[in-house]
Order: structure tokens, then C-alpha cells, then sequence
């Protein structure tokens, strides 16, 4: 069976890499430690490791919640431990009865960092308190270089997991009706916003579904999609449940903004 049927074309490069993974456990007979993973990618491992009896899969990121976990692939003789995912978790300090930070604003300084993204967990952010995970390899990088958030002056301080920000994840539910699966069809009927305005998006590549960014409108969605939109928010397709007397299709989303 061609296991790379199963999968979009932009998707086969990792389906290699989770391969390699999933051969170095079996030739080593020892556990490998992957970077961080988005939910997308952590659903790919676990399809390509499948039924394998000498070799198993568990993910971890800090918290059952977040989105952004590290997978560690291990033969059946090994019992992972937290601490076998090589987690760092940091709280950023400011002068936050003056200052505002936002979710975009932190993820970027740390991107400027000259470090890849895979590197970095989930970014948690609950009213005022801001908190982000790092692979431990980089830990003692990101603590010396990350002195600023814009302009703002920061300093992170490393905290136990046990202290992690716990955040609920909520979807605003609903039923909506499209003409076709094409991302801009769904986002723009989501989101009651125009297919010009989806299309423009997409264009200037501020569209992803599951983490990736789309460069064609007329990518088509799936059960399970994530959808991210610039400006406009995030989007779950959690089931697509038939056409209606009118041959529109009838998906049931959730939405955050």
C-alpha cells in the first residue's frame, strides 16, 4: 500500500522524515526525541507509526492542552517520563500595568531570534500573565538573548511545568452551508466575510489550514482541518454532514476570533 496516498503532496517530506524516526528506533533499539510538532504533524506520526509492534509514539508539550507537543518514539522495553521530553518552561517579566503584549508580538521576537520554529512550544497568554515553552537544548539561548518584547524591556524567568498557564480551549459551534469545499468558500461563509477579501488572504499567504500556508483558493477543506485567517480568526471543520435539497454542503465548525 502507497502510504503516501493518504496524505497531501506538501505533506509527503515529513512522512519521510517520521520514517526515518520511526527506522532509527528499530535499528538503535533506542528512544528519539522529535522537536516540536503541530497537531497536524503529530496526527501524521501517529498514522505512520500505526500498528508497529516494536516501536511506539507519545507526545507531550507541558500540558494535555496545548497545541505544540515534542513526540518521543521509543521500543516497547522503554517507560517515558516528563522529563524525557526535554521541556523548558519560561514567564516573561514587564512592566505590564503600562504595557499590553499580544500573542503575535511574543511569537515574533522569538522567531527573531535565529532560532527555528520547531524549537518552540506553545506561546499561553491569560489576561495579563505571558508564558512559552522552548525545547531544553535552546533554553539557556533564549534566556540570555530575549531582552525585549518591541520595545518593551523583558526578562524570562524558567518556572516547574507545574506551574503552566491552564487555558480551556473554546469553539463558537455552528452549522453553515457551502457551495463547495474550497478553502475561500468555507472561510469566507464562516467568517461572513467576502471570497475577494478570503482570496486576497490567501494570496499574500495569510491563510493556513492545519498550520500550513495555503497558495490556491481553491484548496479543498477536510474533516478535522484547522483553519487559520489573518484578521479573522480560527476555524475547526469538525464534520462535514452531507449536502442539502439545494446541493450545498452542510459542515459543522467551530470558530474563534
Amino acid at each position: 500500500m502507497n502510504i503516501y496516498q493518504h496524505f497531501r503532496k506538501e505533506e509527503h517530506h515529513f512522512i519521510d522524515q517520521v520514517i526515518e524516526w520511526r527506522e532509527s528506533v528499530h535499528t538503535n533499539y533506542s528512544p528519539r526525541l522529535t522537536d516540536f510538532l503541530d497537531p497536524r504533524e503529530q496526527e501524521i506520526v501517529k498514522l505512520v507509526i500505526g500498528d508497529d509492534e516494536d516501536v511506539c509514539v507519545s507526545f507531550f508539550g507541558g500540558a494535555s492542552f496545548v497545541e505544540r507537543k515534542r513526540a518521543l518514539l521509543y521500543p516497547p522495553y522503554f517507560q517515558p517520563e516528563e522529563e524525557d521530553f526535554q521541556l523548558a518552561l519560561f514567564s516573561l517579566h514587564y512592566p505590564r500595568k503600562f504595557i499590553s503584549l499580544t500573542h503575535r508580538q511574543v511569537l515574533g521576537t522569538l522567531m527573531s531570534l535565529g532560532v527555528k520554529r520547531s524549537k518552540f512550544g506553545d506561546v499561553l497568554m491569560k489576561e495579563d500573565d505571558v508564558q512559552f515553552l522552548v525545547a531544553k537544548e535552546i533554553a539557556s539561548y533564549v534566556q540570555l538573548h530575549l531582552q525585549a518584547v518591541g520595545k518593551t524591556k523583558v526578562t524570562v524567568e524558567e518556572k516547574p511545568l507545574t506551574e503552566i498557564i491552564v487555558l480551556n480551549e473554546q469553539w463558537n459551534e455552528a452549522t453553515i452551508t457551502v457551495s463547495s469545499l474550497r478553502v475561500d468558500a468555507v472561510v469566507a461563509q464562516a467568517f461572513g466575510a467576502s471570497r475577494q477579501h478570503v482570496q486576497t488572504l490567501i494570496a499574500n499567504g495569510l491563510i493556513k489550514i492545519n498550520w500550513k500556508i495555503v497558495e490556491q483558493a481553491h484548496a479543498e477543506c477536510k474533516e478535522g482541518d484547522t483553519i487559520s485567517a489573518r484578521g479573522l480568526g480560527r476555524l475547526k471543520l469538525f464534520s462535514i454532514d452531507g449536502k442539502t435539497k439545494k446541493d450545498r454542503f452542510r459542515l459543522h465548525i467551530g470558530t474563534q476570533k
